[in-house]
Parts: structure tokens; C-alpha cells; sequence
């Protein structure tokens, strides 16, 4: 008797050791594959033989549903809470973290792959928004257009209030674009709440031109693209993103990106399992994909961000052409949420009165 006893429990503990293991390990490719469905902001981009991969080895269909920019798909995620649209949302950035928790949207999920995350990026102890990214929003700059003036391109945010950059800065609306916001929230950083309104009106006063998004600054306004303004804000990223694209081959960057100490904000976008989706198996096992190294190296190409994963790679263009921001402006989660419709307020009151 005892021995049938001991051979049930060992059988018992081999059970929960596999059902364990299974947590972490592919579905087995038999039946008819599930559906995960996967809510993003506009600019997602993957490799499909990345995400043909996932697919084989978990027997299921990535549905991935475009929802706008980052605060408008948190508005739908928000919204539609009680029923939710997807399974998993990805590119929930820093600056709309806070409300994205308060809200309740997210089940906690304390994935293997945070040991690979340095402490920096892990924004919600409770791991209901797991990092996933990074990128920094950055002025950048022609190199062409200043080596033509005989003009030093700017070193920092100070030194757009000069003279001789009267006319030359493009910025996004901070009410309508994310890196706008981003850009508004560094001259926070570096001014206080108290001092960054001064700024800007100086800004004003030199010739600030604001337009509504990115696409407007960058492909529009900017000197590279056509436009009369040499200084423009985009991302660090940028750079190599020019000579990736570029229609003959380049050898070096025809922009660069100032990443004196403050001048830089850091975004972090995160991904989190919805509250009430029925594939909660999936939904983890697609967060544990984004955070592995086949994804996280994939990322850089597509959406010219950066990894989290220490493991992770970086492409030979990001290591030649990009700047390395060692010292960001950064504000918490929690400040941005309770002052940023009135930061907003404030500053389209000031700059386009």
C-alpha cells in the first residue's frame, strides 16, 4: 500500500513539473490554430517571418488590430474594457502609463523574460505593463544645411533661444503628436513646471514653427525632405533610419541627433495581457515572445526603436549611425498623468495664441 502511495505521488510530481514546464515551452501544432488578437498603435511593424514563427511553433493566428496612435488605442483599450477588443495590447508608452493602470485594463503577468530587463525600464512593480522598447526623442539636425552656413548646429535645448537659430526648429504639437508631447515634456524637465512656459515663448520668439505630427516636421518642414527648417524633433533612431532608406547608398548619416545631457526625452512603450481575455495561455506566451531575442533584435529594422533585452543585438546601422543618449530627461509616470492635459493647456495657450 505504501508503495502504491509513494508511486501516485511521484507520478503527481512529474505531472505539475510538465504542466510547469508547458508554461514556457511552444503549444503542440495539432488541431485547428486559435486566435490571438493583438491591439497596437499605428507604427507597429514586425518581420512576417518573425511572426510566422510564433505562429508555427504555438498553432495560432496573430490578428493584429491597428488602433491610431498610442493615446487613441489606450482610449479604445479604455473603452472597451467590459469587452475587450484583443487579447494583448502593445505601445502603451510612459506617458500614458499611469492612466493605462488606474483604469485597470491589464492582468499582471511576471514573466521569465524580466530577469533579462534592467530595473530601469520596469516602470510597474506589479507587472501589469511589461517593457518592451525603447526609443528617444531627440532634435535632429542636417548635417549638410550647417557644413553650408558655416554654422555649429545647436548643443542643446538652450541654444535654440539664440540668435542664429532664429527661424530653423520644427516641432510637433505636443496636443496631437507623441513625440510633441515628449519634446514639451524635456523643457519641463529641464525647466520646471514654472520656468518651461518662459521657454517657450522664447522659442516663439525665434521662429518656433509647430506643426500637427511627425510626418508634417519630418517629411514636410524638415530641410532634408524639402522644407526650410534644418532642426527638427525626431528620434535618435532617425540617423540610421536615413541611410537604411536612402536611395543611393551612404557611407555616413545626413543627420544627426543632439544628445547633450537633458536633451533627449526617453519613451518606453510597454505590453500588457487585457483584462478578461479568454487566451490567457497565448496573451502570455506572445508578451514572453516580444521580450525574447528572436523579437526584440527583429524590432530596431522595423520600428527603429531600441531593445530592452540585454541579450539582444543591436544591428550593425544602429551601431555605426545612431547617438547613444546616456542621460535623458525624464519625468514619472504618475506626475505626467496628473499635470499633463494642464501642461498641455498651458503651452497651446502660450505657443499658438
Amino acid at each position: 500500500m505504501n508503495k502504491k502511495i509513494l508511486l501516485v505521488c511521484a507520478l503527481m510530481i512529474l505531472l505539475v513539473t510538465a504542466c510547469a514546464r508547458a508554461a514556457n515551452t511552444p503549444l503542440p501544432a495539432s488541431g485547428e490554430p486559435r486566435t490571438l488578437r493583438v491591439m497596437t498603435h499605428d507604427s507597429f511593424l514586425a518581420s512576417e517571418e518573425v511572426i510566422a514563427r510564433f505562429e508555427a511553433e504555438n498553432n495560432v493566428k496573430v490578428q493584429f488590430l491597428s488602433s491610431g496612435d498610442s493615446g487613441v488605442a489606450l482610449n479604445k483599450a479604455i473603452l472597451s474594457k467590459n469587452n475587450p477588443l484583443a487579447d494583448v495590447f502593445y505601445g502603451l508608452d510612459n506617458t500614458f502609463l499611469s492612466r493605462a493602470l488606474k483604469e485597470g485594463i491589464f492582468e499582471s503577468y511576471d514573466s521569465p523574460l524580466l530577469a533579462k530587463i534592467p530595473n530601469e525600464f520596469k516602470l510597474d512593480p506589479e507587472q501589469h505593463a511589461l517593457p518592451v522598447d525603447y526609443g528617444d526623442v531627440c532634435l535632429n539636425y542636417d548635417i549638410a544645411y550647417f557644413a553650408d552656413k558655416q554654422l555649429a548646429p545647436p548643443a542643446n535645448l538652450e541654444d535654440l533661444l539664440k540668435p542664429e537659430y532664429k527661424d530653423l526648429l520644427v516641432v510637433e504639437n505636443p496636443a496631437t503628436s507623441s513625440p510633441g508631447l515628449a519634446f514639451v515634456l524635456a523643457t519641463i524637465a529641464n525647466y520646471g513646471t514654472d520656468g518651461y512656459l518662459s521657454y517657450w515663448q522664447k522659442l516663439v520668439e525665434n521662429g518656433v514653427q509647430v506643426v500637427n505630427d511627425w510626418n508634417a516636421a519630418y517629411y514636410t518642414e524638415f530641410t532634408r525632405s524639402g522644407g526650410t527648417r534644418p532642426i527638427v524633433v525626431s528620434y535618435a533612431s532617425s540617423p540610421p533610419a536615413e541611410v537604411l532608406f536612402a536611395e543611393q547608398p551612404l557611407d555616413s548619416a545626413p543627420t544627426a541627433a543632439i544628445t547633450s545631457p537633458g536633451s533627449c526625452y526617453r519613451q518606453i512603450e510597454f505590453a500588457g495581457i487585457l483584462k478578461g481575455t479568454p487566451n490567457r495561455d497565448l496573451a502570455e506566451r506572445w508578451i514572453d515572445f516580444m521580450l525574447s531575442t528572436a523579437f526584440q533584435e527583429d524590432m530596431p529594422l522595423q520600428m527603429f526603436v531600441y531593445p530592452v533585452n540585454v541579450d539582444a543585438k543591436l544591428p550593425e546601422e544602429f551601431i555605426r549611425f545612431s547617438s547613444t543618449v546616456e542621460q535623458p530627461a525624464q519625468i514619472s509616470p504618475d506626475e505626467i498623468t496628473a499635470n499633463r492635459e494642464q501642461w498641455i493647456t498651458d503651452w497651446t495657450e502660450t505657443v499658438l495664441k
